[in-house]
């Protein structure tokens, strides 16, 4: 029987040690499913809400009560409802909470549950996530990655403005390929600070987080890590960064991108303005070649993106599911974007677990890149290893999306 006969929340730890809520879907046949949701350091105002206790425990950063809506009140309304059926689960989630921004039950207790329901489901019907997810049978594509190489920002306890500088290997010809240039591309770089004497410690997502001089020496000492991997610089591997504006002291205006791009082989800029700066969004926009990615801006949020949308603010979307607070709203919120040829770009947060859940979501929705952080820290490499395998498993009918 594909129908619920238990839901269960527990407190767990994220990769940064802080407390997150786990949940666990226990069907009929004693099917089950389980998912821990992520925490992000740098978050948008407009974010579906987390919910953590007033308490000195944990220095108010525990989820018990978010743990407590899951065996109190989530549990008793998903009681006997059908698990194949995930937009009916999530409008009862929706529903329940009865707020904008899920404040009430929070959104990451709702999330976990959404998420466990779908494994549960998945399992149930004897396919894989990804399966599941791609219902309509659509070919498959694997996701490239964006590998935060360099931390800085909220992100490091460093000199560093920007705060993810990434490349991705636009030249591979497929994922396992994607892994061994970027692999190359760290282990260079590695070798580059170290001969500087400097740091090679690493950051919330597992990217190195040296203190250099400026934003552009780290730019530059990746442009030389790529060239020592042997490979060229804008065409088998470029620079993706993610400004993530609102976090900055003192904001950068459009010349500054423009000049930037110019200067060096970046393809991607994730959150060049702040939330609410429109104006200064759509200006870069038209003016720019390169993917203008909408992290803050859109915060997986479709009214947000019709917003985007129409006044032409980016051309690429970053899908976050705690963001938004179901797996139904997250599909929802890609499938406009894919219908407004958006690139969609799926994301971990800076405090993550073993969680491989957005693996499969990126190729369940042919989503063209996928940022998981980089190959350090097994909350990260996690995802990255979940790809090999699904890449494995499609075998020659798997090929890599278009950038």
């Amino acid at each position: 029987m594909s129908k619920i006969k238990s839901v269960k929340g527990r407190q767990v730890f994220d990769s940064r040690g802080n407390p997150t809520v786990e949940a666990e879907i226990i069907l009929q046949d004693e099917t089950t499913g389980s998912s821990i949701v992520p925490s992000g350091a740098s978050t948008g105002r407009y974010e579906a809400h987390e919910l953590r206790d007033k308490n000195n425990n944990y220095l108010n950063k525990s989820v018990f009560d978010a743990v407590k809506n899951i065996n109190n009140k989530i549990s008793k309304v998903l009681e006997n409802e059908d698990s194949t059926n995930q937009s009916e689960i999530d409008k009862i989630l929706i529903s329940l909470d009865g707020t904008e921004n899920k404040s009430n039950l929070g959104a990451n207790s709702i999330l976990a549950v959404s998420i466990a329901n779908l494994k549960a489901a998945a399992k149930f019907s004897g396919k894989e996530i990804y399966e599941y997810i791609n219902n309509e049978n659509k070919p498959l594509c694997m996701p490239y990655p964006l590998m935060n190489i360099i931390n800085g920002g909220a992100h490091a306890n460093n000199s560093l403005e920007i705060q993810e500088f990434m490349i991705r290997p636009d030249g591979a010809k497929n994922f396992k390929e994607c892994m061994q240039m970027s692999f190359l591309v760290i282990q260079n770089l590695k070798k580059n600070l170290e001969s500087k004497k400097i740091s090679t410690s690493v950051g919330d997502e597992g990217g190195f987080a040296p203190s250099l001089g400026s934003d552009e020496e780290a730019i530059e000492v990746i442009l030389n890590s790529i060239s020592a991997s042997g490979f060229k610089p804008g065409k088998d591997i470029s620079i993706c960064l993610d400004v993530a504006a609102n976090e900055l002291r003192v904001p950068k205006n459009v010349q500054y991108f423009l000049d930037l791009v110019k200067k060096y082989p970046i393809k991607s800029i994730e959150d060049p303005f702040s939330e609410d700066d429109w104006d200064n969004w759509k200006n870069l926009t038209q003016k720019i070649k390169a993917q203008i990615v909408g992290d803050d801006l859109f915060v997986t949020n479709k009214k947000r993106l019709e917003k985007g949308i129409k006044e032409k603010s980016a051309n690429s979307i970053l899908i976050k599911p705690n963001q938004i607070g179901t797996v139904s709203e997250t599909l929802d919120t890609i499938k406009l974007a894919k219908e407004n040829k958006f690139k969609t770009i799926i994301s971990h947060r800076s405090g993550d677990s073993e969680d491989t859940f957005i693996a499969d979501l990126a190729v369940a929705t042919n989503s063209s890149q996928i940022k998981t952080g980089s190959l350090a820290r097994s909350e990260r490499v996690a995802k990255y290893n979940r790809l090999l395998r699904i890449e494995e498993k499609l075998g020659n009918q798997s090929k890599m999306a278009k950038i």
